[in-house]
């Protein structure tokens, strides 16, 4: 017989996808900044305390934060966050932001995009969420 699991499972995957509206480009070649990626983290994390504790819990801090690629308005982007410890209260979590889909307007084609071949990663972090 085995024992039940005690708090949650480490390994829990959340994964959601977004498209970025133009209106959130502030720079030129409409990119976007690198806080759109943390707002989308803090989307997944709470996803992942409601699953694995209950709870939406509170973003405590980031141990580290790549930005590797730009992420730019009309991309598909997939935001996925991994449960990589868990302490009494802390749940320490990996995060990545992968450009999946890219807008690839043309004057005869305004709205077109495409599927990229492989996902480009864009930005990643580690950080820790409190749950009561």
């Amino acid at each position: 017989m085995t024992s039940p699991q005690i708090g949650p499972e480490i390994g829990t995957k959340v994964v959601h996808r977004r498209y970025v509206p133009y209106s959130h480009a502030h720079y030129a070649g409409n990119l976007v900044d690198g806080a759109y990626s943390l707002g989308l983290f803090g989307d997944v994390a709470t996803e992942m305390c409601i699953r694995t504790d209950g709870d939406e819990g509170l973003f405590a801090s980031y141990d580290d934060v790549q930005f590797k690629a730009p992420v730019r308005a009309g991309d598909v982007l997939e935001i996925s966050c991994e449960l990589i410890k868990a302490g009494t209260r802390s749940r320490v979590m990996e995060f990545a932001v992968y450009v999946v889909a890219r807008g690839a307007a043309t004057e005869a084609s305004p709205g077109a995009a495409e599927m990229l071949a492989e996902p480009v990663l864009a930005t990643f972090a580690r950080g820790t969420v409190v749950v009561p």
